[in-house]
């Protein structure tokens, strides 16, 4: 069964860059390390065992699952479930109709030289950014996730994952497989949308369809396709507040209660 949101991915072009920007936000921004496959990270770890991680290329990686949708625009990409049955959810998925391969390897060296192991099952076609991708950890996941989770701006955890679907139908039916919970009929008067919530571990799941041709969510739809839109972080906070697009890299992100 999933147990809640492992990490979000925010794709960027310049590291080092969108790092120290994150910074300027008040998070406290930890160097990841190099993948083999050709990309660097950046982690913004959370009280609640979720993180943020900021990824670019060090290379050419055309076959990378984020290299084209980083030729679009850098932005909040993809986002991953932790999973305590990686090779049963995977099945699970696969048998009420998501596009997701089998499990594999993947690794990330740390600066300090660590090399970290896990296993994905990742989502794919018109179902990747949807569904989530799956991992489970072969090293310990304390190693893969800083121990840093205090930040200058408050931040706790992430409150909730706001996805744009234009199908309702095919995501209830993941989530009574894997989730095993019939979602929350929500309107969301700002997006103009409707859908349904999942509560997933600490986290929250929106999957929003738009009402009509106005709403936010169908031009966003009609540039990156069916994907994650927005999160909502919770912490010390006093009010609500939007980050500046230009910081975030793209990323929508709100600190809330």
């Amino acid at each position: 069964m999933l147990q809640g949101i492992d990490h979000l991915v925010i794709v960027v072009q310049d590291l080092d860059r969108a790092a120290r920007d994150y910074e300027e936000l008040g998070f406290t921004v930890v160097p990841g390390g190099k993948h083999p496959v050709g990309s660097h990270n950046a982690l913004v770890a959370f009280a609640d065992g979720s993180y943020l991680e900021i990824i670019a290329f060090y290379r050419e990686a055309t076959d990378h699952r984020w290299w084209n949708p980083l030729q679009q625009n850098e932005r909040l990409v993809d986002y991953c479930m932790q999973t305590d049955d990686l090779p049963g959810d995977t099945n699970r998925l696969r048998e009420v109709g998501v596009a997701i391969k089998d499990p594999v390897p993947l690794s990330r060296t740390r600066p300090d030289g660590y090399e970290l192991k896990w296993i994905v099952s990742l989502t794919t076609g018109s179902h990747r950014g949807v569904a989530p991708l799956l991992i489970q950890d072969v090293t310990p996941r304390q190693e893969r996730i800083p121990q840093n989770f205090k930040h200058n701006n408050g931040t706790a955890g992430i409150r909730k994952l706001t996805i744009a679907t234009g199908e309702l139908s095919a995501v209830e039916r993941w989530c009574a497989a894997v989730l095993g919970q019939t979602g929350t009929a929500i309107v969301d008067n700002n997006l103009d949308a409707q859908g349904w919530r999942y509560t997933t571990g600490p986290h929250e799941l929106e999957f929003l369809l738009p009402r009509e041709a106005h709403s936010p969510l169908i031009n966003w739809m009609r540039m990156f396709g069916a994907s994650p839109y927005a999160a909502t972080l919770y912490g010390d906070f006093t009010s609500f507040e939007v980050l500046e697009s230009r910081l975030t890299h793209g990323a929508n992100l709100t600190l809330g209660k």
